[in-house]
């Protein structure tokens, strides 16, 4: 699985985020591609960030094992298959990254 992002480390520790906790990429909604951070993605993608859909089944790349990750697996703090501890900062972003909207309220 790839993930995106500006000096990323082999984890997808990238240039904004980078302690031994920045373990994880995001999927944008609009590009399908999973990021390091919305700063990585809005520098290097035509467009902004979309938080994933809540029907999104994994919007999470754990960077040390390269699994997908549901949104419950990933609020549990650690990868529930290599056991790494995810950074608890991150829930500061929750709202850049998952979308409380459905996809028919998002056309609308």
């Amino acid at each position: 699985m790839k993930f995106y992002g500006l000096g990323l480390d082999s984890q997808s520790r990238c240039l904004h985020y980078h302690t031994e906790l920045d373990i994880v990429s995001l999927k944008c909604q609009a590009c399908q591609r999973y990021y390091a951070c919305y700063q990585c993605h809005d520098s290097m993608e035509d467009h902004h960030f979309r938080a994933s859909l809540p029907t999104e089944i994994y919007p999470v790349l754990c960077g040390v094992c390269e699994k997908l990750l549901t949104k419950d697996q990933y609020e549990q703090g650690a990868c529930p298959y290599c056991t790494s501890p995810f950074n608890p900062k991150c829930k500061l972003h929750a709202l850049i990254y998952f979308s409380k909207e459905s996809l028919e309220d998002e056309i609308n």
